[in-house]
């Protein structure tokens, strides 16, 4: 438990984790993938590459510094992360790795001046504080899974009963039960996550679930990405028939139950759970403005039933943006801007839903802001506190 001289010592370590936050948790990644390898398999490597893993975990926790006298205030960031948690089967041992390292990065970056031993105290209380309310919500989210019709705890075995190419980068999998059981409801915007297990070792990932619930099958939608090695492997390898290792849903990028119209807007591989959102509020008769930003038409899934969709459904209005329209097959050609949202918004009091690529996303949170959104109606997903939006 902490106490106030210990919240005391936490709040200020929010200059430090400003300034060296990133570096503490590039160590605290190298000291745990190193000498824990049975944690990797959760920690996507391309992730880890790129920088984005250890960016997001430090502004996670300077936003838990910040925030640490009133934990509300971190809004759906809890729930995000034990959503995500949970779609990787994250146990409760492992956090105590996670402590553990963490632990002795903040000792080893910041060096004895600044890492006394009050201050690691301070953050081992913290931390395992919240490790505590991480842990038992998962637990909560396992519980009820398990106990859902067509639920399951852990993996399920699902084979490929369909494989279908959505443009030149983008192919779904459609997924059946081995056991032939029922399989549960998910709502739109939700993910499943899968183990694979490779020569090289065993890789976890989750994947946004691309089609609404039918009590048939589940339907994912999957880039291929260059340097992938799970995406390569589900284009090039997967073929009909063959099984995959499967968790159950999660996820909390789902519509809100009110009456406001609502837009949706993604880019590239975002798309993914638009669409079930989509089939989701068409089915309760929402008016909805679709808009999808793509670099062309070959890359853009799902063209063809969108404009089926709108030509059953007269309150959905479809638009197009391509960086490249010559084939002039959208709306508009060039990147979606605050400039054309501003005309495509019908009017501020309405849900707005945004999911694609980080520069894609900055651009669209500050854009929705600036037109006057109010912050509470927009909604997207990504790992992270808001901040990294700005």
């Amino acid at each position: 438990m902490l106490t106030e001289p210990q919240r005391d010592i936490i709040k200020a370590t929010v200059p430090v984790l400003e300034s060296q936050g990133e570096v503490l948790t590039k160590h605290f990644y190298t000291i745990m993938l190193d000498e824990y390898p049975e944690v990797r398999p959760l920690f996507n490597q391309a992730a880890q590459a790129s920088g984005r893993q250890p960016r997001a975990l430090a502004n996670s926790l300077l936003m838990y510094a910040k925030h640490i006298d009133s934990l509300e205030n971190l809004g759906d960031l809890v729930e995000l992360v034990t959503h995500k948690h949970a779609s990787l089967q994250i146990l409760p041992e492992q956090y105590i790795i996670v402590g553990t390292c963490l632990l002795r990065a903040i000792s080893e970056v910041l060096g004895p001046d600044l890492a006394t031993p009050e201050v690691i105290e301070a953050w081992k209380n913290a931390y395992f504080s919240l490790a505590d309310l991480l842990t038992k919500k998962e637990e909560d989210l396992y519980h009820s899974t398990e106990l859902a019709d067509g639920g399951w705890r852990g993996e399920r075995l699902f084979y490929v009963a369909d494989k279908v190419q959505e443009s030149s980068i983008i192919t779904s999998f459609y997924l059946k039960p081995v056991d032939g059981k029922p399989i549960m409801a998910h709502q739109g915007g939700q993910y499943l996550g899968f183990r694979f297990i490779f020569l090289e070792g065993e890789q976890r990932r989750n994947y946004s679930l691309s089609a609404a619930a039918n009590g048939e099958y589940y339907r994912i939608s999957v880039k291929r990405e260059p340097s992938g090695v799970v995406s390569n492997y589900l284009h090039d390898e997967v073929q009909v028939g063959d099984r995959l290792r499967v968790f159950p849903p999660f996820g909390n990028f789902t519509l809100k139950d009110n009456d406001r119209p609502l837009a949706l807007i993604s880019g590239g591989v975002g798309i993914t759970p638009m669409v079930p959102l989509l089939q989701e509020a068409l089915s309760s008769g929402k008016e909805v403005l679709f808009i999808h930003a793509a670099q062309n038409h070959e890359v853009d899934p799902f063209y063809d039933w969108l404009y089926d969709q709108a030509a059953q459904h007269p309150q959905l209005t479809l638009f197009k943006c391509y960086e490249n329209n010559q084939s002039h097959k959208a709306h508009h050609e060039g990147r979606l801007d605050q400039a054309l949202l501003a005309k495509l918004l019908p009017t501020t009091d309405l849900d707005v839903y945004y999911l694609g690529p980080t520069p894609f996303m900055i651009m669209v949170h500050k854009a929705l802001l600036a037109l006057g959104i109010p912050a509470e109606q927009c909604h997207y997903e990504f790992f992270g506190p808001a901040e990294a939006l700005q």
